[in-house]
């Protein structure tokens, strides 16, 4: 095992684009580090970097202690996991697994022992003997892991594994995927733009944005305290609510009505006239079903359904505002940037299952005013971070 040091980072293509710049993330010796961001943004190059597949324009690239800027992919003992799985169809799934070991013209019985070993893990025993072709995507990206752990390599590198199968396998492969990790305490690196995907794998994760880290942070940090617009916007599904607000000394007026300050809030927004407010879908609820004890803690506000999404468990109600251009352009950008099309003039609220919210209605909503987040529309810096 052993730790990833990036300093600065640079790669610049054939025209001069940056597609990362001035990356510096520190990976420790066991850490499990996600990757992630929209397309485009980066990650993957980053990765490519690492195991050596792309040259680095500028910046130093540390492994375990070592610089390995000019090292061959193969002398830098990293194993890769590919979305495409990259498995050869001629070989049995025992001899895709013992390839790595067959290079490095290991004895038969380290091949059959470590193979054995990996198969135990992966519970491929029974598929041993069969082709990537007889198999299922599930089964196939086991194979591709299997082929990587019998290594011993000094870090685990996934590029995007997970996104060519469905979403009850996504779910299966998450599960299966941390448990190895844990298992194998091996420093992982995984790229994803599956935000879902990054917040339940990764013991910290590196928000990416246009070649540029926008966070390091552990998951609950990323959500609870999201450094910028980009970042509140790309974390949580749904996406976190940004209703434009005027400050007036202690209090905002936004569309959805006035909300007091604490302190601390208040000295944040001040020499501001004009914010934006963040605030998640499950920080709302039908007023009607609050907590007595709760309820102060927050503030209610009327507003018209628009539509109403039942899942079950919960509910989905949207509520559209207006807003002033400015502030429509920027979500409008936002939006565009995260592939989302709900970053909109639009709040979406989440509320209990047993609520009576319908669409046409004017309904009385209770919001968690403890838990916005205020943004500056120019910079988009979180305020009150």
């Amino acid at each position: 095992m052993a730790s990833i040091e990036m300093r600065n980072i640079v790669k610049k293509y054939g025209d001069g684009y940056p597609a990362v710049n001035d990356v510096s993330v520190d990976i420790a010796d066991g850490e499990f580090m996600i990757l992630v961001g929209p397309s485009g943004c980066g990650k993957s190059t980053l990765l490519r970097m690492i195991v050596g597949l792309e040259d680095i324009t500028s910046g130093d690239m540390v492994i375990g202690g070592n610089r390995v800027n000019d090292k061959a992919p193969r002398e830098r003992n990293l194993s890769m996991v590919f979305q495409n799985y990259a498995l050869y169809p001629h070989l049995t799934v025992y001899e895709n697994i013992a390839f790595p070991l067959r290079l490095a013209k290991a004895s038969e019985e380290e091949v059959r022992k470590k193979v054995d070993d990996a198969a135990t893990v992966l519970e491929l025993h029974e598929h041993l003997q069969r082709k990537p072709a007889n198999l299922s995507g599930g089964q196939r990206q086991r194979v591709a892991m299997g082929r990587a752990i019998v290594r011993d390599a000094d870090a685990f590198l996934f590029d995007e594994p997970l996104s060519n199968l469905d979403a009850k396998l996504r779910g299966q492969m998450r599960t299966e995927i941390s448990r190895l990790q844990k298992r194998l305490g091996i420093t992982t690196v995984y790229v994803t733009h599956d935000q879902t995907e990054a917040m339940t794998l990764g013991d910290r994760v590196c928000v990416l944005r246009k070649g540029i880290v926008q966070q390091v942070a552990s998951p609950r940090d990323l959500y609870e305290h999201p450094a910028n617009l980009f970042v509140a916007g790309f974390i949580g599904s749904p996406p976190m609510n940004f209703l434009p607000a005027t400050v007036n000394g202690a209090s905002l007026e936004t569309p959805l009505g006035t909300i007091g300050l604490d302190d601390a809030r208040a000295e944040a927004v001040r020499g501001h006239d004009l914010v934006l407010v963040g605030v998640r879908p499950e920080h709302f609820e039908d007023a009607e079903l609050v907590d007595e004890a709760i309820a102060p803690r927050g503030t209610t506000f009327e507003a018209d359904v628009d539509v109403v999404e039942w899942l079950g468990d919960s509910q989905y109600a949207y509520l559209p505002y207006t807003a002033p251009e400015e502030v429509t352009a920027k979500l409008r950008d936002l939006s565009r940037e995260l592939d989302s099309d709900q970053l909109r003039t639009q709040a979406v609220v989440s509320v209990d299952a047993a609520s009576r919210v319908a669409e046409g209605n004017r309904t009385t909503f209770w919001l968690d005013t403890r838990r916005i987040h205020l943004f500056d529309p120019e910079s988009g810096e979180n305020l009150a971070r």
